[in-house]
């Protein structure tokens, strides 16, 4: 039996930038990704996304702001979890991008995100989230850096996209 968890990304960006966090512990260390995590018990999704933005950057964010661009669902080979993130993106943010336990945020100009820095799906999906295209995308992982296959498309719409999964 598989156990579904969900999870939650967040990218903040601009006309030519995005901001990225270095994961300084747990799982993705060492990796450059968007900030984000579990959702509690007693929480929406995308006031889960708020609550991880803010702790792991100490930036405020309205759940009103925050659109939901994308769906990713990892599988990693033995592992009975399937990891079922939702994907969100604002400009529209309050406080400094500051540094915490967790993450060390950083601005990236789009034509030098770090990849060779970042988990190997992010190649793939990113394309789509950098030209607002709305996707899905399904990745399998033999351990954490090898993918082992994918189908990655793109959405009209996440109501349709949402509705079609009930």
């Amino acid at each position: 039996m598989v156990l579904k968890k969900v999870y939650t990304l967040v990218f903040i960006r601009n006309e030519s930038q995005i901001l990225l966090g270095f994961k300084k512990r747990g799982f993705g260390v060492n990796k450059w990704n968007g900030f984000g995590g579990k959702v509690e018990p007693n929480e929406t999704i995308i006031e889960a996304a708020a609550r991880e933005l803010r702790e792991e950057s100490c930036v405020s964010v309205a759940t009103s702001d925050l659109k939901n661009i994308g769906h990713l669902e990892f599988t990693f080979e033995g592992e009975q979890t399937l990891m079922d993130v939702r994907v969100f993106s604002t400009s529209i943010f309050k406080g400094k991008p500051t540094e915490t336990e967790e993450m060390r945020p950083k601005w990236f100009d789009y034509n030098n995100i770090p990849f060779d820095t970042m988990w190997p799906d992010d190649r793939i999906w990113f394309p789509y989230m950098l030209k607002d295209k709305l996707f899905y995308g399904r990745f399998h992982y033999q351990g954490l850096d090898t993918i082992l296959n994918y189908d990655i498309k793109e959405l009209d719409s996440m109501e349709e996209f949402y509705a079609k999964r009930k």
